[in-house]
């Protein structure tokens, strides 16, 4: 076995703030199970915990037409969530971030689930021009976070969906066991890097586009007190199980693998970040399966070394839709790599803000993960990202 390796997972020498112990076993086996005894996970106090959690869910949404908000995609994680909040006994608002790089897999999940269910949709659609001079921009930075954006205006099209319609609890479709935590160097994201990238590379103004500046983020979560909860952090939860309910129960459709339900993000993860930087994000939620019991280790290595699922003419539509000639592609994928180092970015101000953010995750107010990935002192890393 490589000494680069994990002892445990498929996480190897290269990734970023990784270290071994004398075993043999990384940081990010042990931050998982750090979690799993913090939170109870897949077990019956982890159940009972988060139905005390429904239960204030229910009291404090009485007299209103919603007590929750569930951002759903189309995807597993999502499209589970949102049936399940409904069996707990819940009134969600399903809430759609469309950045109009949808495929049409995810669209008619959607449909079919929100259907069957019969619960109410708000959708925001930001401008498809505007956006992808977004993406452009990021793709002209030479960063890996050509996709970013569409992380940071999902929770703010949350937060904004939840305060229009006086909801005090949004939840979430995150499983780290299933996609565990991914490491801080390679991704990162916040308003202000959205914005100074922009500025510097973009074409038209942001409109449309609902950024998430960092007064946003402290009005929505400590003005609002707009809770942010997990349940999948709690409860027993594997994709293989939630993809057959879905299928069997709604004729939802799976559209080949992990966050490939919208064009734009499968482009960022099968093609560009693989191409650029040879960073294949696979690893995260296959090393999460290994750790959770749910896939053996030498699956995992053998899947890791097939190339990722790439949708046939991906690219040339990615390169249609961003007026991109192949000759102008191939020149920024060329270009040296960048890292959000080396923009103007949040990340000393969350380091400085670390201990109101720790108080925070105590009160649900932001996830456990974004205090680990954002407001702990940044650990570079020898790969590019």
């Amino acid at each position: 076995m490589s000494s680069n390796l994990c002892s445990r997972c498929i996480y190897d020498a290269n990734t970023p703030g990784i270290v071994f112990d004398v075993e043999g076993v990384c940081t990010f086996c042990h931050l998982s199970e750090q979690l799993e005894r913090e939170y109870q996970t897949a077990t019956a106090a982890g159940e009972s915990r988060f139905q005390e959690l429904v239960q204030k869910i229910k009291r404090a949404g009485r007299g209103r037409k919603y007590d929750c908000i569930v951002g759903v995609s189309g995807g597993t994680d999502s499209s589970f969530l949102v049936a399940k909040a409904v069996e707990f006994g819940l009134r969600p608002l399903a809430v759609h971030y469309d950045n109009t790089w949808n495929s049409a897999i995810a669209t008619e999940n959607i449909r079919k689930v929100l259907g069957k269910l019969k619960v109410d949709l708000w959708t925001y659609v930001v401008d498809n021009r505007e956006m992808d001079d977004i993406f452009l921009s990021f793709l002209k930075a030479s960063v890996p976070e050509l996709d970013g954006s569409t992380d940071i205006a999902l929770a703010e099209t949350l937060y904004r969906a939840a305060a229009r319609f006086g909801v005090g609890t949004i939840l979430e479709g995150h499983s780290f066991r299933t996609e565990g935590v991914s490491p801080l160097g390679l991704c990162y994201v916040d308003g202000r890097y959205i914005a100074s990238v922009h500025k510097q590379f973009g074409r038209l103004s942001m409109r449309t586009f609902p950024n998430m500046t960092l007064w946003r983020f402290l009005k929505w979560s400590l003005l609002y007190r707009i809770q942010r909860i997990r349940p999948f952090w709690y409860l027993d939860y594997t994709k293989e199980e939630a993809r057959e309910y879905l299928s069997q129960e709604f004729g939802w459709q799976y559209y080949g693998g992990h966050h490939l339900e919208n064009r734009m993000t499968a482009f960022h993860h099968s093609y560009y970040l693989p191409n650029k930087f040879g960073v294949d994000q696979r690893n995260n939620s296959l090393s999460a399966s290994v750790r959770s019991g749910k896939l053996e280790r030498a699956q995992a290595l053998l899947e890791y070394a097939r190339p990722p699922h790439l949708e046939d003419d991906l690219t040339g539509y990615v390169l249609k839709r961003l007026g991109l000639s192949s000759a102008e592609f191939q020149e920024y994928l060329n270009r040296a790599p960048r890292s959000y180092r080396d923009y103007p970015t949040y990340k000393g101000t969350f380091e400085k803000m670390a201990p109101l953010f720790a108080w925070m995750v105590r009160g649900h107010l932001v996830p456990k993960s974004f205090y680990v990935k954002y407001c702990l002192p940044d650990v570079k890393c020898s790969s590019p990202v």
